[in-house]
């Protein structure tokens, strides 16, 4: 509805049985034995009165169209108008059901790429990766870490091997041959 206080939604029951008699061309006794027979039910107001809908009033229409028209007789127009209403709930279920399965695609796909995402990282610690990179931005280092210390520099202490060679002992302990 458009917020016009004056328009009416097609299936409010708005028309008395004398209004919707004329509209569908039908005598308001046919339309109160179609209403006893469930071909077409109207709302009741407060005082139990038939109200018709605009909806109503076109169903009238057809039930008349069906059986003036198509010679089909009134059971066969009941089983016709259920049919057409089963139909109708049929489309709006598969229309709801065509909404839900394009909603879960979607969660599917957004689920997909968040699992894609997590493995990737998966991956990427399993080759010793951080799973959320950390800057050492201070110089100390991330907990469980020793700090990063550059290349070994050169240092003017001597080391063991250079001690080995300099004390003339070998690997066995015994001295070199060398030296002796």
């Amino acid at each position: 509805m458009s917020g016009n206080p004056f328009e009416v939604a097609d299936d409010s029951p708005v028309y008395v049985i004398s209004v919707a008699a004329e509209l569908s061309g039908l005598h308001p006794q046919t339309l109160r034995a179609y209403d006893r027979l469930g071909l077409v039910s109207p709302g009741r107001s407060s005082g139990r009165g038939r109200r018709y809908s605009l909806r109503d009033v076109l169903l009238l229409r057809e039930v008349q169209r069906l059986s003036q028209q198509d010679g089909v007789n009134l059971s066969g127009i009941k089983q016709i108008l259920e049919l057409g209403a089963e139909l109708d709930r049929a489309r709006r279920m598969l229309a709801e059901m065509t909404a839900e399965i394009a909603q879960l695609r979607a969660e599917l796909e957004s689920t997909r790429a968040v699992a894609a995402r997590l493995a990737g990282l998966v991956r990427n610690r399993a080759a010793g990766a951080q799973l959320v990179p950390v800057r050492n931005l201070g110089g100390s280092a991330p907990a469980g870490q020793a700090p990063h210390q550059g290349p070994p520099a050169a240092s003017s202490q001597p080391t063991a091997a250079s001690h080995v060679a300099s004390s003339g002992v070998a690997s066995t302990g015994a001295p070199s041959e060398e030296n002796n």
